[in-house]
């Protein structure tokens, strides 16, 4: 459990360090990744599939952008830099749906009549310096990759956390999904390993 604990340790300082912060929506980075996880968990979602949720945007608490960057036209690419510092500690059914969760965006833009509507003005902007909806090509090539379901699955919890003053179960609820996840996925590297973090300068 030593190599669970200090990658939950990690993890729980990410979130002290930028849990707080907004990125444009009406609840905080940890409240979103809580009401995330927490519809998870109610839906019967498997072990790594919670985790995926309540880590999806952990690249937004790793890197030393303002909360403002979307304001400034910049695309932080939180989902690419989230699941590579998960991958280094959790298998490809937790990284995977994160890399893959903006993406799912994208797809149901171009599938779903209404979806796009329905998105909340921040995810709307955000949406457009991602590239926006998916062509017919993009979104056929989308659907049929590894990983897609799971990655729309995420999506839709994404698109939900976002009830202001709603409460759920706190992070520590969530450690032993955590824990499970990267003992089932083995030997990979430590927890102080993770990217550098990407800053306003670049």
């Amino acid at each position: 459990m030593k190599r669970e604990n200090a990658v939950i340790a990690a993890i729980d300082e990410a979130f002290r360090r930028r849990g707080r912060d907004h990125y444009g929506e009406g609840v905080s980075q940890q409240e979103h990744a809580l009401q995330a996880a927490w519809q998870a968990e109610r839906q019967g979602a498997p072990p790594a599939l919670i985790v995926a949720a309540l880590l999806h945007d952990i690249g937004h608490l790793l890197h030393d952008l303002p909360e403002d960057i979307a304001d400034q036209d910049v695309d932080t690419e939180h989902q690419s830099l989230g699941s590579a510092w998960l991958s280094q500690y959790f298998g490809p059914e937790v990284s995977e749906p994160v890399r893959l969760h903006v993406a799912a965006k994208r797809y149901l833009c171009a599938a779903e009549p209404g979806y796009l509507g329905e998105l909340s003005a921040a995810s709307q902007q955000s949406l457009a310096l991602q590239g926006g909806p998916f062509d017919a090509a993009a979104a056929a090539s989308f659907r049929a990759a590894p990983g897609a379901e799971a990655a729309i699955r995420l999506r839709r919890w994404d698109d939900e956390a976002k009830i202001v003053g709603l409460a759920t179960p706190d992070l520590a609820h969530f450690r032993g999904y955590v824990a499970a996840s990267i003992a089932a996925a083995g030997p990979r590297g430590s927890a102080g390993t993770a990217p550098a973090a990407r800053s306003s300068a670049g």
